[in-house]
């Protein structure tokens, strides 16, 4: 006999009514903010109980498909493979959902005894009961436990179940503070302290689990990238996030003082890229700065070298590919000319068999007197509004050195990796004038579309300043 086939039957068709109610009536629109505040809570609360359901249920799916027997396994009566396979099909939800619904089902349901059948308590009672009575839902049930199931075997049983009590007292307003009822971010903070102090221990558990775990794998080339998969050591990633909050700060998009700044949805949208897209960018720019660096171990007496081969007729024609050494998917053109404009050029001649003929001389590129020069003069990446300062930006040739254009500073300029690899797709024009470089913006980029002098040097912004 189904005992909830009913009750969820009614519930359903009531939530069913509501929903459909609530879009005709327009009733989110129509409420005072006190009412939406109202109204957004009771609708979390009603969440926090159909997850206290789904969770009791999920707990059960596991308990009937841990059979040492697969085939005596409620997965396998029901053709999935797990658990988390069985979730997907039932519940629609993506398998991190789903693993995260048996993780809060395995620290809150009752442990059934294998000789007598009778229900025990849960790893952590006043948890459950937290989620029964609507307190917390999947969120505030692992912000609280995952910290506290890290300290098990060092710390006992029981001292973590009286830490939970005190975090859940503090989910439902009662802690020692008079607080409100925190949100599952501060019930984590309120766990991990506890599970600090609890820890006799101290980090080097926690750290010599991390030094084993710790990984860095480039997955197999694809026409769509590299992937990229691993775990980074808690200060690696530290360094890591340092460096992207550099480069994504918010920047000031106007340079020129004297240009007034566009109101509210006139701004222009200088850049359209996603976070995950500009951390990759940043990532890019900082490999790019530790290879030229000189502190990284060399290969075959040379520092790290990204080689790129590519044929100087598709070169010129901007067809076909090129190849980067080290992965087997070539790349485009774009991608050649971007590597190549801020590069040492050295030219191959091969006769048609293969043989090589000739070998010219490296050539081409900026020394370290010309990028401090540039870097002087430029300040920073010189597209208007991104900010990043002269020692993570490349120097590009305004003038394609294949079309003449010399290595000298008057016919270079830093740009950023993004702004340098995607320059003809965003759309910024850059010419030298007298040696000073000029841009103009794109269609997409204000009203201005006039040349104008840019720099983000301090010196030169004094004088412009000072001049005016």
């Amino acid at each position: 006999m189904d005992l909830l086939a009913q009750p969820l039957a009614d519930l359903q068709s009531q939530i069913s009514e509501i929903v459909r109610g609530a879009g005709e009536d327009r009733a989110c629109e129509r409420a005072t903010e006190g009412e939406l505040a109202r109204q957004v809570a009771a609708i979390a609360e009603i969440g926090r109980f159909a997850e206290a359901l789904l969770i009791g249920a999920v707990g059960e799916v596991m308990r009937r498909s841990e059979n040492p027997v697969r085939d005596e396994r409620m997965t396998s009566h029901l053709g999935c493979h797990d658990v988390t396979e069985l979730l997907q099909t039932l519940t629609r939800l993506d398998p991190r959902s789903a693993a995260r619904l048996q993780r809060a089902a395995k620290a809150v349901r009752p442990a059934v005894s294998a000789t007598s059948g009778e229900v025990l308590d849960a790893d952590f009672p006043s948890v459950r009961a937290a989620m029964v009575d609507g307190v917390i839902g999947v969120d505030g049930i692992l912000a609280i436990t995952a910290p506290l199931q890290q300290t098990a075997p060092r710390v006992s049983e029981s001292a973590r179940r009286d830490a939970a009590d005190i975090v859940v007292a503090e989910a439902r307003g009662e802690g020692p503070d008079g607080a409100p009822p925190a949100c599952a971010d501060l019930l984590r903070i309120h766990a991990q302290t506890w599970a600090l102090a609890l820890d006799q221990d101290g980090a080097e558990p926690r750290e010599r689990v991390a030094a084993r775990k710790r990984a860095l794998v480039l997955g197999a080339p694809t026409p769509g990238g590299v992937p990229l998969r691993g775990m980074l050591q808690p200060d690696v990633a530290a360094q890591l996030q340092s460096i992207f909050d550099a480069h994504l700060a918010p920047k000031v998009a106007f340079d020129d003082p004297f240009t007034p700044v566009p109101d509210g949805d006139d701004i222009p949208a200088a850049d359209d890229r996603s976070r995950a897209q500009r951390q990759h960018d940043a990532f890019a720019a900082a490999l790019a700065v530790a290879a030229a660096s000189g502190e990284l171990p060399t290969i075959g007496g040379h520092a790290p070298t990204l080689v790129v081969s590519v044929d100087a007729a598709d070169l010129a024609f901007g067809t076909g590919y090129a190849h980067v050494q080290g992965c087997d998917e070539p790349v485009g053109m774009q991608v050649a000319r971007h590597i190549g404009c801020g590069a040492v050029i050295q030219r191959v001649a091969m006769g048609a068999e293969g043989r090589i003929m000739r070998i010219g001389v490296e050539d081409r590129v900026f020394n370290r007197y010309q990028r401090r020069a540039i870097a002087l003069r430029d300040g920073g990446c010189i597209i208007p509004g991104c900010g990043v300062p002269a020692g993570w930006c490349e120097i590009h040739h305004v003038t394609e050195h294949a079309r003449g254009g010399p290595t000298h500073t008057d016919n270079g300029v830093l740009l950023c990796w993004y702004h340098h690899r995607f320059l003809e797709r965003i759309g910024w024009q850059i010419r030298m004038n007298s040696g000073v470089p000029e841009v103009k913006a794109p269609p997409w980029h204000g009203t201005d579309h006039r040349w104008r002098t840019v720099t983000t040097s301090p010196v030169r912004l004094k004088k412009r300043v000072l001049t005016t």
